[in-house]
């Protein structure tokens, strides 16, 4: 082995050495994007449950490249605000990401979500795969075929878009501005819309109690 071999094999034991442990979350995480009306509301139900490693608020689903909310929200973009989901399959599963998706939302309201009105604020379930479809397609199935409704469910399923992430001060903005958010979400009537479809119960404060 010549000199020059020689350091670049040390360099590289060394870089190998130095570099941090791989954990089995940074092996195996996988996402979801989700649309669930204002995206301030859908990190909190996800950020409290194990297996997650972290969540995102962005946009998804439309034609402009990397949109601001003042874009989004004045209409015209296609983007839905979306929470993506980092999470460790070993600890949650897809399955039951989705039970958390369809608590949180209102499944009948195909204008928006609750107060919020606008094709942005539109319920969605973003799909990266054919497994995924089907999961999501099944879950969508049983809520419609249980008997809950009267009405149609009218969710949609989508197929994988660019996620563009949102400005950082909406990136947990219940953690960062608590008094402002507990206010919007209840003038909003997100949770009494809630739990007239849901019911109340340890299941749904689970699933949907505020920070």
């Amino acid at each position: 082995m010549n000199v020059t071999r020689f350091l670049f094999a040390g360099a590289a034991l060394v870089a190998l050495l130095l570099a941090p442990p791989m954990t089995l979350a940074d092996a195996d995480e996988r996402q979801i994007v989700l649309a669930g009306g204002c995206f301030w509301c859908m990190q909190p139900p996800y950020d409290r449950l194990d297996g997650v490693i972290r969540t995102e608020v962005g946009f998804a689903g439309g034609d402009v490249e990397n949109p601001s909310y003042e874009e989004v929200i004045r209409g015209g973009t296609g983007h839905y605000e979306v929470v993506r989901v980092t999470y460790d399959p070993e600890q949650v599963t897809y399955d039951e990401l989705l039970e958390v998706f369809w608590r949180n939302v209102d499944p009948l309201d195909d204008g928006g979500q609750f107060c919020d009105r606008g094709d942005h604020y539109r319920a969605a379930i973003f799909v990266d795969s054919d497994e995924q479809r089907a999961a999501a397609e099944a879950s969508r199935d049983a809520l419609e075929n249980s008997g809950r409704f009267d009405d149609p469910v009218v969710t949609e399923i989508l197929d994988g878009a660019t996620f563009y992430k949102a400005e950082e001060y909406h990136q947990d903005y219940y953690k960062k501005n608590p008094l402002r958010y507990r206010f919007y979400r209840a003038s909003c009537g997100r949770d009494t819309r809630l739990s007239e479809l849901w019911g109340r119960g340890p299941s749904r404060d689970l699933l949907t109690t505020a920070a």
